[in-house]
């Protein structure tokens, strides 16, 4: 998400005055000799990436940095890779390690960026950082501390003051998104876990007041529309509350009220196999902290069926769950241009997904894949749905979409209809959905009709489906069917009318820590009636689908 132009005008012109010395200096003041509180933290860490720290190896978003001394801010890395290295949140990987010489690690590399760090830096001590690092080094206090001489103890409390003074003066601005209730997260809990520090919690829920009406929707969503977004701020909210409570101070109810109404939302995002769907730059994710965070969340909210606010709309008849989105792009600069896409799991297999998003991507990478081609479904002439920018709100987007949905006797019924090629082509995509009541039978149609009167623009369209890389394809009697093999043996065959059906190669961005190789079904077809006048409402272009079940050997459905 991006700064608003006057929060990012106000915290540009505060850079000038954090540069200067004088403004160190006031940073300074009397630090406490030992907390009165350690947040309580409950997520566990990864002993392999521990280790892999004691080695000398920094692994965040697919890149690694090797050395024995560590650089903060190395030439050629990613903001994502920095953030995380400073943001010190892999301090519980230390912990998880065990051991004096883990403990030794963490002291070593605190004292190595307090020692080179301990003065404003543009990037470091930007707020969505400082919260990451002031949270971890609170929480994470009783691990590297322990053992540590005075000395250690009285530079790493001096550099907490420092960080909590300047993130109290600077708040809300520097921040926007999730990163700005990290922020929050982080000053909330200096003012409970420091001595005599009572106002920076009651700032930091000030804030967050307004943060919560601003980023959790009605349904539950976060307004970025990315359900990994969505998963990193209801772990903030999990951990103030805790914080709160560990604390004995009284959780607001609005607290309370997002957390109820995001657990449920997380749950609806989920796929049978417990990772989150792709949609607006989230990757799948790790099915067992994600169970963690809904556990902690104490929320007991079923996922909805339809989130009107969000955008999304979630199919379950048998073993077959189909998500689809159906909302307006985020207006921010890394919205992707989805708009009608699905992604299709069964049981615990995903079928139909989204080419998904690497959160450390740069150029080429960070644009294709936000581009409608990285999505499963329609794209007129090569044109994204959504104009993509680099930064800042988006520009040509889908602003007019309806969506209607129906049910009997347990078949459902979705007809979606968006705007996005109205601008450009004087064209609307209508997708419709039918998922019959034992799962067993998908079928689709994608309609391209004329907006107004005139000449059609536009040349050809193509639909894509992205499939899993773990789905086998392979394309089958007269070239208009593809069959589909999911790793349990389940056949699935995918029909089509209307278009021409071809595989193509793709890569899937969803997997943690990796990128992987995979296929598309690629449905094409020309639009006939290019340069001829046509009607208000006439149909310029039809393709008909069906994704049926062949055999019966898939395992038993997973709860959802």
């Amino acid at each position: 998400m991006q700064l608003s132009s006057l929060g990012d005008w106000r915290y540009s012109l505060g850079k000038l005055l954090y540069r200067s010395p004088i403004y160190g200096i006031s940073l300074g003041g009397r630090a406490p000799d030992d907390l009165v509180l350690v947040p309580p933290d409950p997520w566990p860490g990864d002993a392999a990436r521990g280790g892999a720290i004691l080695r000398g190896e920094f692994r965040f978003a697919d890149e690694t940095v090797k050395g024995d001394r560590v650089a903060w801010q190395p030439v050629g890395t990613s903001d994502a890779w920095r953030t995380a290295l400073n943001g010190f949140e892999w301090l519980k990987d230390l912990r998880a390690v065990g051991g004096d010489a883990a403990r030794r690690r963490a002291r070593a590399l605190i004292d190595d960026w307090i020692e080179r760090h301990d003065r404003w830096h543009e990037h470091s001590w930007r707020p969505d950082v400082l919260g990451r690092r002031l949270y971890a080094w609170l929480g994470q206090h009783d691990f590297f501390c322990a053992s540590a001489d005075d000395e250690f103890r009285k530079r790493c409390f001096a550099s907490i003051m420092r960080q909590a003074r300047h993130l109290s003066r600077t708040l809300p601005h520097g921040a926007a998104g999730e990163g700005r209730i990290a922020a929050i997260k982080a000053l909330a809990a200096a003012g409970l876990c420091v001595p005599g520090q009572q106002t920076w919690p009651q700032q930091a829920l000030e804030l967050l007041d307004d943060e919560l009406a601003a980023q959790i929707l009605p349904d539950g969503g976060h307004v970025s529309r990315n359900p990994a977004a969505l998963m990193e701020v209801l772990r903030h909210l999990v951990d103030l509350r805790g914080v709160l409570l560990a604390a004995r101070h009284a959780v607001p109810q609005a607290l309370h009220g997002a957390i109820e109404r995001a657990a449920p939302m997380l749950r609806m995002m989920r796929h049978g196999d417990g990772g989150l769907a792709l949609f607006n730059g989230s990757g799948e994710g790790q099915g067992a902290a994600i169970d963690m965070l809904l556990a902690q969340a104490d929320a007991r909210g079923r996922p909805p069926a339809s989130a009107p606010q969000s955008g999304f709309e979630r199919l379950v008849a048998g073993r077959t769950m189909v998500l689809v989105d159906v909302g307006e792009p985020p207006d921010e600069g890394t919205a992707h241009a989805g708009t009608l896409s699905l992604e299709v799991s069964v049981s615990r297999e995903r079928l139909i997904v989204n080419s998904g998003a690497r959160p450390g991507a740069r150029e080429p990478w960070a644009t294709a894949q936000r581009a409608t081609a990285a999505h499963s479904t329609l794209i007129v002439d090569d044109t994204n749905s959504t104009e993509l920018t680099k930064s800042g709100p988006t520009g040509r987007a889908p602003r007019q979409i309806s969506c209607k949905r129906e049910e009997a006797v347990g078949n459902l019924w979705l007809d979606a209809v968006h705007d996005g090629y109205q601008a450009n082509f004087g064209l609307e995509h209508r997708r419709r959905l039918y998922l019959a009541a034992d799962g067993d039978d998908l079928r689709g149609e994608d309609i391209l009709s004329r907006v107004g009167d005139g000449a059609v623009q536009a040349r050809e369209f193509v639909i894509r489906f992205h499939l899993h890389p773990d789905v086998e394809a392979s394309l089958a009697g007269d070239g208009n069917v593809v069959i589909l093999r999911l790793p349990s043996g389940a056949k699935w065959r995918l029909r089509a009318t209307g278009g021409t059906m071809s595989l193509g190669e793709t890569v899937y961005l969803g997997a943690p820590e990796r990128m992987r190789r995979s296929q598309q079904v690629v449905l094409g077809g020309e639009i006939l009636t290019k340069g001829e006048t046509v009607a208000e409402g006439e149909t310029v272009a039809e393709v008909k689908w069906a994704l049926g079940r062949l055999d019966d050997s898939a395992p038993s459905a997973a709860s959802s």
